[in-house]
């Protein structure tokens, strides 16, 4: 898939992934709907990707907004040739203390996030014979500690995705997984910053606990859309990751495991401190804007 004239929307298309997915798809000539919330945000991207762009602030666990930022995407480009199924949050805490509010924030924008934007992108991808990709994480198939709400959304987007690739086929659509290490992005730096990830994250060993440049883990995206991809992965190392699965989770089980009760008492102590809510936020910028959402509809 040549990405010259072709329409991609893309959601959480603010920051991070989603925006940096903009700018490099419309300097290939590719027209780009970025969906997402932090409106101005939004339109600071839209302007950096030029005339081809366009900006549709909705929220992915908001049916009806959702919806109608689709249907202007259409109305403005004519049509849709690929989604990019990005918008995610994180939260970072112990399922026994957590905020139980972020724990369910994050499987409302991340999984049925997902299943919403394919569900409402899906009719005009058919009709165009184009591709879906859903963000997922290394995440969806290594699950550490402190991250049950991330991996089990992650994890199911994967599944979904999978699902999805095998009742689309022969509709002519193709559908693909990304799946990443630390990246930087907003999400990660906010994660640093907080009790519990920021020395989980020091406890992994070689190159799980890196962080790796957005750049090029994007342009491993746009390849992905090019060959319309099952698995878009970044950096190399990932995808036998992917492959190794029954033997890396035991693996970063017992890497992680080293200094789990400590962080497990720090992160008990921030919460009696601060709250759970506070302690165990969805983090980034876009974690905030996130949680400032109404309860999700549809």
């Amino acid at each position: 898939m040549d990405p010259r004239g072709k329409t991609v929307l893309i959601t959480g298309a603010a920051r991070g992934i989603g925006a940096e997915s903009a700018r490099q798809l419309s300097a290939r000539g590719a027209r780009v709907a970025l969906v997402g919330l932090e409106p101005e945000e939004l339109a600071r991207v839209a302007a950096q990707c030029g005339p081809d762009a366009a900006a549709f602030e909705a929220d992915v666990t908001d049916t009806d907004a959702l919806g109608a930022a689709v249907e202007a995407a259409v109305e403005r480009f004519g049509g849709i040739d690929v989604v990019i199924a990005n918008a995610g949050v994180a939260p970072a805490g112990f399922v026994r203390s957590m905020d139980p509010a972020a724990f369910e924030r994050t499987i409302e924008v991340n999984l049925l996030g997902v299943w919403r934007t394919v569900r409402a992108v899906l009719p005009h991808v058919i009709e165009r014979r184009g591709y879906v990709l859903v963000i997922a994480s290394l995440a969806a198939a290594s699950h550490g500690p402190g991250l049950a709400a991330y991996s089990a959304s992650k994890a199911g987007s994967e599944a979904f995705a999978d699902a999805l690739r095998a009742e689309v086929r022969h509709l002519g659509v193709d559908v693909g997984v990304g799946y990443f290490a630390f990246l930087d992005t907003d999400l990660v730096r906010g994660a640093d910053t907080q009790t519990l990830f920021g020395g989980l994250r020091q406890q992994l060993p070689g190159p799980f606990g890196k962080t790796y440049p957005l750049n090029d883990a994007v342009r491993r995206i746009v390849e992905g859309i090019e060959r319309r991809g099952r698995v878009v992965a970044y950096p190399g190392w990932v995808r036998p990751m992917l492959a190794l699965r029954g033997i890396s989770g035991p693996l970063l089980d017992r890497g992680s495991g080293q200094r789990i009760a400590e962080i497990d008492a720090a992160f008990s102590q921030d919460v009696a401190e601060r709250g759970a809510a506070e302690a165990s936020a969805l983090v980034g910028p876009g974690g905030r804007a996130a949680m400032r959402g109404e309860t999700p509809v549809g």
